[in-house]
């Protein structure tokens, strides 16, 4: 119960934190016991697993699981929430519809894992890797700096910030120093997302939003962007040199800092 009670309130400290600055990182100790270390082996979550009956998913809430090896394994609908998977190996894991709100990602390794309708509301996954990851329709508003999603897809999925629902400060997605190439985001909506000096070359853009988002210094270079919405994105000293049906994007024209932007 004290476990439990700890837990919570530091879940609602981290919430807090990142009502400032969507950074839960502050004044954590990152070498600490708590965030690199494990609480149960392989073998024990699989049992875990095993004993879930169906309809009902497995609770990992909170657990300390940083460092392990996890690859491969099938934690669909498996909730994760405020679980600790720093340095984790999920690579090919199933993660469909998984529940990882605020959980810590720090260097997680999930290329090549399907979290197909997954919910990463303040998640922490700086340094991720999501290589060949498929992420379609997923809720992300997850800070991704410096993640790696290079052929992976957010098709359909939700990075930008719900305006109707920011008591807590602006939650979206933190993309700032990715590497995004060849990203399948066909309809996804990044709109106010932070981009900026991100690589998004190759980026498969369609019928994506980008309004509002953060582009500054990011490389669109051969980006689809045929029907992305461009309105109030900010493209300050943004590379956007031979892109891919430019002439049918949306609210192009919309666009602050055109004038600014890198075009050969």
């Amino acid at each position: 119960m004290r476990r439990t009670v700890a837990l919570t309130t530091l879940g609602f400290a981290f919430v807090a934190t990142m009502a400032s600055a969507q950074d839960m990182m502050r004044d954590v100790d990152l070498t600490s016991p708590a965030m690199v270390s494990a609480e149960m082996s392989r073998q024990e979550v699989e049992a875990v697993l095993a004993k879930t009956g169906a309809g009902v998913p497995a609770d990992f809430t909170g657990t300390r699981l940083s460092g392990l090896d996890l690859s491969g394994l099938d934690l669909s609908g498996v909730v994760l929430r405020t679980a600790r998977l720093n340095k984790t190996k999920l690579g090919g894991a199933r993660l469909d519809r998984a529940i990882l709100d605020q959980a810590w990602l720090l260097d997680a390794d999930l290329t090549g894992a399907s979290l197909k309708g997954a919910n990463l509301f303040a998640a922490q996954m700086a340094r991720a890797r999501l290589d060949g990851a498929d992420l379609t329709g997923a809720r992300i508003a997850a800070d991704l700096s410096g993640a790696s999603l290079v052929g992976a897809s957010i098709a359909d999925a939700h990075l930008g910030a719900d305006m109707r629902n920011q008591s807590m400060g602006l939650m979206r997605a933190v993309l700032r120093s990715a590497n995004l190439e060849r990203l399948n985001a066909r309809n996804a909506d990044l709109s106010r997302v932070d981009l900026e000096f991100a690589s998004l070359r190759g980026a498969d853009l369609t019928g994506a939003s980008l309004r509002n988002a953060q582009l500054g210094g990011a490389d669109l270079t051969g980006a689809t962007v045929i029907d992305t919405d461009f309105e109030g994105a900010d493209l300050t000293s943004a590379k956007l040199i031979a892109p891919i049906g430019l002439d049918r994007a949306k609210n192009f024209d919309k666009a602050k800092n055109r004038e600014r932007l890198i075009r050969q």
